[in-house]
C-alpha cells in the first residue's frame, strides 16, 4: 500500500494521460443529476457528485451480454469481454456493492463473464464530498470502504490523499506528480471519513444491520407487505438501479436463417411480474405483495445468508428516488418492523 498527496491540477493531468492511452470510465453531469460513462476528457469528471443514476455494477454484469454463439446443430463459442479499463469516481458504497457481487459471483460455479470484466478493470474510488439527499450508507455501515479498490481518493481541500492498494494502483500512481502527505494532510482524511461514517444518513435505521435477518424471522406474515404492494407499479425500477441486485434471464435467439444464434443474458427483477413464471405457465409469486416483500428479505437475510451475514443494501438510497409511489424505501419498511416487533 502507499499513500501519496496529489494536488487537483495534477490528478487531472494524470487522468487526461490516462484517456490518451486507456478506456477510462467516470462519473459525469447529466444535466443536473450525474452518471458514469466514458470520458473524453478530465474536465468533465466529477468527483464533487451525490450518486449516480446507475450504479458501476453494469460495467461488470452488463444490462445485456452475449454469452456464447452457436451453430443450429453444431457447435458453439463462449464469448467474453476481458478489455482493460479504468472507472474512476467509485464512492465507498458501490464498492463495497461490488466486494458482494465478487463473493455472489465466485460461489458455486464461478461465473467468468462476469470476472473477465471484473480481472480487466482498475477502480478508483472516492469518498463521498456532497451526501445525497436519500443516502443512509451511515446506517449501513458503508459510508467509508477499506478494500476492493485499486486507488482510494480523499478530498481534503486543495489536493486529495491518494491510497493505492494494489499493484495496478501503485503503477498508476507512479504517473502522476505526487508528493508525501503531511500529519496535517492525513488528519483532514481521517476527518472526511468520520464526518462520513456519521453523516451520510438522511434516514436513520433503528436497528443494527447485522440484525435485519432475525427482524425479518418474526415478519413474514406481517401487513405490510399488502399495504406497500397496494400501490406497488411492478415496474423493477427498484431492482434496475440497486448496486446489490444482481438476477438475471438467459435467452437463446436464433437468427433467421436458422443457421446460426446466440445465447444473451439480460438484467431482471424480483418486482417484475412474470420473474417467477415457470412451465406450465405456473408462476410461485404472483401476488405483488409476495414479490414486494421477497425484495426486502432479500437484502436482509437471503443474500447474508449467503455470504457471511453482509447485508444487500449498501444504503445507496437509489431505491427511494426511483419509486414513483415512494414504497421501496427500505429504511421505512425496516423501521416500521422494528416499531410494530420490536427487536428481540
Amino acid at each position: 500500500m502507499s499513500i501519496k498527496k496529489i494536488t487537483k491540477t495534477d490528478l487531472a493531468n494524470l487522468i487526461d494521460k490516462l484517456i490518451a492511452s486507456e478506456r477510462v470510465i467516470g462519473v459525469q453531469a447529466k444535466g443536473d443529476r450525474f452518471d458514469f460513462s466514458p470520458l473524453a476528457s478530465a474536465e468533465d469528471l466529477r468527483l464533487d457528485y451525490d450518486v449516480t443514476l446507475t450504479p458501476p455494477k453494469k460495467y461488470f454484469q452488463p444490462p445485456v451480454e452475449t454469452l456464447m454463439t452457436f451453430e443450429v446443430g453444431g457447435g458453439y463459442k463462449s464469448q467474453y469481454n476481458d478489455k482493460p479499463f479504468i472507472l474512476i469516481g467509485v464512492h465507498p458504497y458501490d464498492m463495497i456493492a461490488i466486494n458482494q457481487m465478487d463473493k455472489i459471483f465466485a460461489q458455486d460455479h464461478c461465473d467468468n463473464h462476469y470476472f473477465k470484466r471484473r480481472c480487466s478493470a482498475t477502480i478508483i474510488a472516492c469518498d463521498v464530498a456532497k451526501a445525497s439527499e436519500d443516502v443512509f450508507a451511515s446506517s449501513m455501515g458503508t459510508a467509508i470502504v477499506k478494500s476492493g479498490f485499486d486507488i482510494l481518493l480523499t478530498d481534503i481541500g486543495d489536493s486529495y490523499i491518494a491510497q493505492a492498494a494494489t499493484e495496478k494502483g501503485l503503477a498508476i500512481l507512479a504517473k502522476a506528480k505526487t508528493s508525501e502527505p503531511s500529519q496535517q494532510d492525513m488528519d483532514k482524511r481521517q476527518e472526511v471519513q468520520n464526518r462520513n461514517a456519521k453523516s451520510l444518513n438522511k434516514q436513520q435505521l433503528k436497528c443494527s444491520p447485522s440484525y435485519l435477518p432475525r427482524l425479518l424471522d418474526r415478519a413474514y406474515n406481517h401487513p405490510i407487505w399488502e399495504e406497500k404492494a397496494k400501490t406497488c407499479f411492478s415496474c423493477g425500477s427498484c431492482n434496475q438501479v440497486c448496486p446489490t441486485c444482481y438476477c438475471f434471464n438467459v435467452q437463446d435467439d436464433v437468427s433467421w436463417d436458422l443457421k446460426t444464434g446466440k445465447r444473451q443474458r439480460a438484467w431482471d427483477g424480483c418486482l417484475l411480474d412474470g420473474f417467477t413464471k415457470v412451465a406450465p405457465d405456473h408462476e410461485f409469486r404472483k401476488n405483488r405483495s409476495d414479490r414486494f416483500r421477497h425484495r426486502l428479505y432479500r437484502k436482509g437475510k437471503y443474500v447474508p445468508g449467503k455470504i457471511d451475514g453482509e447485508i444487500a443494501c449498501v444504503g445507496c438510497g437509489r431505491c427511494v428516488g426511483a419509486c414513483l409511489p415512494d414504497i421501496a424505501n427500505p429504511v421505512a419498511v425496516y423501521n416500521k418492523l422494528v416499531d410494530d416487533l420490536g427487536i428481540q
